[in-house]
């Protein structure tokens, strides 16, 4: 990656806005680390890439609720149900819900089309989600320089691939308990 960084320059922070559109907290970690280890990558115009990016993800992703939220969820019911949720803890939480739906893990982009379905004003949502996309850039610049600086070059792949293979047995596990316990209770024929 450190010679991903070195070769493309300031095109490495463009892709860098566009991961982030989407998601990116693994490869804004690497990123990060990479930076405190080799110094070719710049923290600050790293977290500037990825806020805007993020934030622009986020407002896409509103957009688009608002618009074509209700035709969306009448054809495809699985995606109804993550709205539900989403637009649930919306409701409990509100404000503090808009500032950390990025943090929670899957939900992001399915949040974000939640508050454009609930209604929240195109203003509100934006100065919120400007806020959180800044909070969340540079918690996790942060998080990976120092994690970069503490576990030195030599590890950090194994960092990675490690939290990545926890990540996915936790998912897996999920879909077990819950198709299992889904088994149990659906009666007999």
């Amino acid at each position: 990656m450190a010679e991903f960084w070195a070769d493309w320059g300031a095109a490495a922070y463009l892709l860098a806005a566009l991961w982030a559109f989407f998601e990116g907290e693994t490869f804004v970690l690497a990123a990060s680390a990479i930076g405190a280890m080799t110094g070719v990558v710049d923290p600050w115009l790293l977290m500037g890439s990825v806020w805007f990016g993020s934030f622009l993800g986020d407002q896409t992703w509103f957009t688009l609720g608002r618009r074509y939220g209700p035709r969306i969820m009448k054809k495809y019911p699985k995606a109804e149900a993550k709205m539900a949720s989403a637009t649930g803890m919306l409701l409990q939480y509100g404000t503090i819900f808009i500032l950390t739906f990025r943090f929670l893990y899957g939900i992001r982009n399915v949040a974000a089309a939640a508050c454009g379905l609930a209604g929240i004003g195109r203003l509100r949502f934006a100065l919120l989600n400007f806020c959180a996309a800044g909070l969340w850039a540079g918690s996790f610049v942060a998080a990976g320089w120092f994690l970069g600086g503490l576990i030195g070059p030599e590890r950090l792949f194994h960092a990675i691939a490690g939290g990545a293979l926890l990540i996915l047995a936790i998912f897996l596990f999920r879909r077990f308990y819950r198709r299992r316990r889904l088994a149990r209770t659906v009666p007999a024929l």
